[in-house]
C-alpha cells in the first residue's frame, strides 16, 4: 500500500506484518543531523507532562512523559483520560507535512512521547479506540536512543521485534490494530531519551 501510493519512497516499502495488517519500516527517514534538530526541538519545545490513565478502575501514573498536540477539534480519550489537543508547534507542522506527503493521508493530531531512560515504558495495547476510525493509519517516529518495538498477535501470539533508532518511521495500517497489540517494554540497558510521536486522524463525534 505504501510503497505504491507515494513516488518519496526510494523503494517500494515491505510489509513486515506476516498477516492480518499492514506494517511498514522506513530506515532513517530523517537523516542524523535532521534528527538531530529535531529532538532538540521537540525535548525543549513540547508542553511535556507527567499524566495519569485509568486502568480496571485505577489511577496510575503513565511511566513517560506525553504530550497531544492537534487541530482544535482533535479531542482524543484513552484509558479513560480525556485530552485537548495543544496547538501545533512549528516543529510538528513541519514534520506532518513530510508524513502526509510521504503516507498520502492527512493528519489532525499527535501523541508525543517522552522515555527518558530504560525504566520508562509503553505498555501492551492496540490503538483501537472509535475516534481513531475503522483501520486507522498511525505514522510512527523514533527520535534519539534506540528502543525495542514489539508486536504480538492477538490469537496466534506471533510476536515481532523491532529495533526502531533515530530518524526511523514506522507505519500502522490496514486491519493491524484489530489483530496485533504493541509495546515498548522496560529494558536494563543504559538508556538515554527517546521521543516518539504517533501522528494519528482524529474522527469528528458524532
Amino acid at each position: 500500500m505504501l510503497g505504491q501510493l507515494s513516488a518519496a519512497i526510494p523503494a517500494p516499502a515491505e510489509n513486515l506484518a506476516p498477516c492480518d495488517g499492514e506494517l511498514y519500516l522506513l530506515r532513517g527517514f530523517y537523516s542524523s543531523n535532521t534528527a538531530d534538530r529535531y529532538f532538540q526541538d521537540l525535548l525543549h519545545g513540547l508542553a511535556w507532562q507527567t499524566e495519569q490513565i485509568q486502568i480496571f478502575g485505577r489511577l496510575l501514573t503513565v511511566p513517560r512523559l506525553m504530550a497531544w498536540y492537534g487541530d482544535s477539534d482533535a479531542h482524543y480519550r484513552y484509558s479513560g483520560v480525556g485530552h485537548a489537543p495543544l496547538p501545533w508547534s512549528g516543529a510538528l507542522l513541519a514534520i506532518k507535512a513530510d508524513l502526509e506527503s510521504v503516507c498520502q493521508h492527512r493528519f489532525n493530531s499527535v501523541l508525543a512521547n517522552l522515555y527518558r531512560n530504560g525504566r520508562d515504558s509503553m505498555g501492551c495495547h492496540a490503538d483501537n479506540e472509535p475516534e481513531l476510525g475503522a483501520n486507522p493509519l498511525i505514522a510512527s517516529l523514533s527520535f534519539g536512543d534506540s528502543r525495542l518495538f514489539r508486536l504480538r498477535h492477538n490469537r496466534s501470539k506471533q510476536r515481532l521485534d523491532i529495533e526502531l533508532a533515530h530518524g526511523d518511521l514506522l507505519v500502522m495500517a490496514g486491519t493491524l490494530q484489530h489483530h496485533w497489540r504493541h509495546e515498548l517494554p522496560k529494558t536494563r540497558q543504559i538508556k538515554q531519551a527517546r521521543i516518539n510521536l504517533t501522528f494519528r486522524r482524529i474522527l469528528p463525534a458524532n
